[in-house]
C-alpha cells in the first residue's frame, strides 16, 4: 500500500511539472520572452527526473521519492516578466497571454531569414 500511495504522489508530481512546462512552452510561443523558454527547459529536465523517481519507486520508495523531491526542486523558475495585464484566473492558469512578441527575437529572426506570413 506504502509504494502505491508513493507512486501516486510521483505521478501527480510529474504531470503538475508537464502542465506547467506546457504553459511555459505556450506563453514562450506567445510573447518571446526568453525566461519562459529557459522555463521550459527547466521543467523538461524535472519531468525526466520525476520519471525516473517514479520508475525506481518500485525497488526503493524512499529513493524514488527522494529522486521526484530532487526533480521538483530543479523545476525552481526565476523572476519572470509581467505577460497577464488583464487577464483573468483561467486565462492565467491555462497561460493565455496578449500576442507580444519581443523585439528582440523580431530581429533576430529577419536576420535568420524567417518570414511568418
Amino acid at each position: 500500500m506504502e509504494k502505491r500511495m508513493y507512486l501516486e504522489i510521483a505521478m501527480l508530481a510529474y504531470f503538475v511539472v508537464l502542465f506547467l512546462t506546457i504553459r511555459d512552452i505556450r506563453i514562450f510561443k506567445r510573447t518571446g520572452y526568453i525566461s519562459y523558454r529557459k522555463g521550459a527547459l527547466k521543467g523538461l529536465a524535472a519531468s525526466s527526473l520525476i520519471l525516473i523517481g517514479a520508475i525506481s519507486i518500485e525497488a526503493k520508495p524512499e529513493i524514488g521519492l527522494l529522486i521526484v523531491l530532487f526533480g521538483l526542486t530543479v523545476n525552481r523558475k526565476g523572476a519572470r516578466e509581467p505577460v497577464f495585464t488583464s487577464a483573468g484566473t483561467l486565462d492565467r492558469f491555462l497561460g493565455k497571454t496578449d500576442y507580444v512578441k519581443s523585439n528582440r527575437l523580431k530581429r533576430s529572426n529577419k536576420k535568420a531569414g524567417l518570414n511568418k506570413n
